[in-house]
């Protein structure tokens, strides 16, 4: 019993080629095998590659209470729904003023969530000059980068998802 030229008598002939002579073409059995063991496969192999860590950027470029406000819970609810994952905060323009302490309405949820290992908050140092603060002048653990939009490209380019925070 001959079985139709298909996909499965193109696999048949590739499995050849690679010395599996075991495998017989004429055989509906062993096609529904491999049938079956193909799809198997593909799930496994997919389910594997998704056990990479979730990495998530926040853009924080607004001055506006709120909008930090809406960024702490934002920031909060996912890394205790995910605590494998991790979390950064970038801030830049206005969102510096975020981790002012003088003028932060989150002073103290920031403060808490730079004691996680799995968040990070930083700071464009090009805007910490523009508004004339240093490091010092922020929040205990705050850490800061040359250049936040030049953060934000790397890291996606690394594989890391991306929220803008206060948008529309």
């Amino acid at each position: 019993m001959g079985y139709r030229a298909g996909t499965g008598a193109r696999l048949c002939l590739y499995l050849r080629r690679l010395d599996w002579n075991q495998v017989t073409c004429q055989d509906p059995i062993t096609m529904k095998k491999l049938w079956f063991l193909i799809p198997l496969l593909a799930v496994t192999l997919t389910a594997m590659g998704q056990s990479e860590r979730v990495k998530i950027l926040f853009d924080l470029t607004s001055k506006d209470p709120a909008v930090h406000q809406a960024t702490i819970r934002h920031v909060t609810a996912m890394s205790e729904a995910y605590p494998d994952a991790e979390f950064e905060v970038v801030m830049y323009g206005g969102g510096v003023f975020m981790v002012v302490p003088e003028q932060s309405s989150v002073t103290k949820e920031v403060r808490e969530l730079v004691a996680r290992d799995n968040v990070k908050f930083v700071v464009c140092e090009m805007g910490l000059k523009r508004h004339q603060l240093q490091l010092s002048n922020l929040i205990p653990g705050v850490g800061s980068v040359p250049d936040g939009i030049l953060e934000l490209v790397q890291k996606q380019a690394q594989g890391w998802g991306y929220i803008k925070e206060g948008g529309l």
